[in-house]
């Protein structure tokens, strides 16, 4: 038996997890409110303040959904309550980033800028202090989403090992590698 799958998902006070008859789950909060739907092959029901996942067969197909089902809402209520961030550092010489409304503007050492247009659920914020790398903060409801669009911007620059220049993830580490050695 999946081992996250059979872990019950707690609902805080506050959130209110409603469960359609054609399995589908919405999550409100004091953040907002998401929606997911759940294959039939996994039953949903509310039990004592909490939300429990079952299995209708043991195949193999049905044991992955049940944990995974069980992780995207416990994922839905974390986000309702708390929200999620996600940090990005643009490290190199003359890298910028701001806002304008919902549009991440860029200078990451191309002949041009970069515009990234971020989704209505997505806050973002870019924040320059004079001696440290530019940070772009992310903000969402959605872990999905905001792990997504974190992995686009970062694929706009990817971190190369030698002089360790790109975007990164504030918290990330960056092994670095030894350049040529000349006589």
């Amino acid at each position: 038996m999946s081992r996250i799958g059979k872990l019950p998902v707690p609902v805080p006070s506050g959130v209110n997890v409603s469960i359609s008859d054609d399995n589908i789950i919405t999550v409100k909060g004091p953040k907002g409110e998401l929606v997911q739907k759940v294959d039939s092959k996994i039953e949903v029901a509310q039990e004592d303040g909490q939300v429990v996942f079952k299995r209708t067969n043991e195949q193999k197909q049905t044991k992955a959904m049940h944990g995974l089902y069980r992780s995207l809402v416990n994922n839905m209520v974390e986000g309702v309550t708390n929200g999620y961030e996600k940090k990005l550092e643009l490290i190199g010489v003359g890298y910028k980033a701001t806002m304008s409304g919902q549009v991440l503007e860029m200078d990451l050492g191309y002949s041009h800028k970069i515009y990234f247009q971020l989704p209505q659920e997505i806050k973002a914020t870019a924040e320059t202090v004079k001696g440290k790398p530019p940070v772009v903060t992310l903000q969402s409801i959605d872990k999905q989403l905001i792990g997504q669009i974190a992995a686009k911007i970062k694929s706009l620059r990817k971190i190369e090992p030698y002089k360790g220049k790109g975007i990164k993830f504030v918290d990330e580490y960056v092994r670095r590698k030894a350049g040529k050695t000349g006589k």
